[in-house]
């Protein structure tokens, strides 16, 4: 019995009809998608502080880019407010200050802004100079004479107050993130100054506290670093997204171990009966279509992809059964995002909206 539908927001990626248009695109049902993008703008589109390619005028450019379609004054839009959050953060770098999360994160932030130029497919001058400032995070800070990372934040994962702040290792959220665009730049040609060696030192990161959701100042200072706790495998926060942006850098590199490494992990997590248990839906963001996608693009980069079939079988039975009790219509956390991971597909590249390709 399907759960009843939540009312979703309308120019939102992640929940709203915007999200919900991706699936009537990419089954090339572009009636129903013109349908749902008309009632998606009905009430404006963001240009202002909140856009980002989950939400306004970015988030539209995605969608109608998945249809071959483009709109100048969308563009010229987004255009704008790239340069005006690349300004902000140059105005804080030079402040000295630490960053929010939400200036760099996939989600919110510069990382997201970057996925969607790099998705334009031609040349952009402004796609650079969001690749110059992801780099740029890479090079460490002193904050009351401790060196941390670029990308540290004052505030927790919530936003919430937190002593001594955090460094986020999530996909949506923190340096996973940073890391799959600047490899998946890399991967496309797109190599500037010191990009290789951001990569090297996101990844590096990644391998000494991926482990964790979340890194925190006490762990940074400690003689060793934290051991992993029991923690959901997801796309959003987990192993099984971070070992996909491993696998990117690994590409980008040239890294056969590094590469190796990270398919070694998905296939040990996805055999881990208790790493399974922890997932509870069927969503991209933290459940089963997450991972199967996931799997699937590790599978199509390996050399050796026979390895994740069984694996890729037995996810999609999982997402199958559990898909329906999805409370929710839309792209991350709803039906319509964990039917594009059932259905297989990839013909619009959809999934590069979540870093995945």
């Amino acid at each position: 019995m399907t759960a009843p539908a939540t009312a979703p927001r309308t120019q939102d990626l992640s929940e709203g009809a915007l999200g919900m248009a991706l699936l009537h695109i990419e089954r090339s049902d572009l009636a129903s998608a013109r349908s749902t993008l008309v009632e998606a703008v009905a009430g404006g589109v963001s240009g202002g502080a909140n856009a980002s390619l989950f939400h306004g005028a970015p988030a539209l450019e995605f969608v109608l880019s998945r249809a071959g379609r483009s709109d100048p004054a969308v563009r010229d839009a987004v255009d704008r407010i790239v340069a005006a959050r690349l300004a902000t953060a140059r105005r804080r770098q030079a402040a000295g200050t630490l960053p929010h999360p939400a200036e760099f994160d996939l989600i919110r932030g510069l990382t997201g802004l970057g996925a969607l130029l790099l998705a334009r497919g031609a040349a952009s001058p402004l796609l650079g100079e969001v690749l110059v400032y992801l780099v740029s995070l890479s090079r460490p800070v002193r904050v009351d004479g401790q060196e941390l990372p670029g990308w540290w934040s004052s505030v927790g994962p919530a936003d919430e107050e937190m002593d001594g702040g955090h460094g986020n290792n999530g996909v949506a959220h923190g340096v996973a993130g940073v890391l799959a665009v600047v490899s998946l730049a890399a991967r496309r040609g797109v190599r500037l100054p010191g990009q290789q060696d951001a990569i090297e030192v996101f990844a590096r990161w990644l391998d000494t506290y991926g482990g964790c959701y979340w890194t925190t100042r006490d762990q940074l200072s400690a003689p060793e670093p934290p051991e992993p706790g029991p923690a959901r495998p997801s796309w959003c926060y987990g192993q099984l997204g971070i070992a996909r942006t491993q696998q990117l850098a690994a590409l980008a590199l040239g890294d056969p171990a590094r590469r190796i490494g990270a398919e070694d992990t998905v296939a040990a997590t996805l055999t881990d009966p208790s790493s399974l248990g922890r997932i509870t839906d069927a969503s991209l963001c933290h459940g089963w279509a997450g991972l199967l996608t996931v799997t699937r693009a590790v599978a199509d980069d390996s050399p050796a992809p026979d390895r994740f079939a069984p694996l890729i079988e037995d996810l999609s039975k999982r997402l199958a059964v559990d898909l329906e009790r999805l409370p929710k219509p839309g792209f991350l956390e709803g039906r319509s995002g964990a039917q594009l991971a059932l259905d297989g597909t990839n013909t619009t590249d959809w999934t590069s909206a979540l870093l995945i390709t």
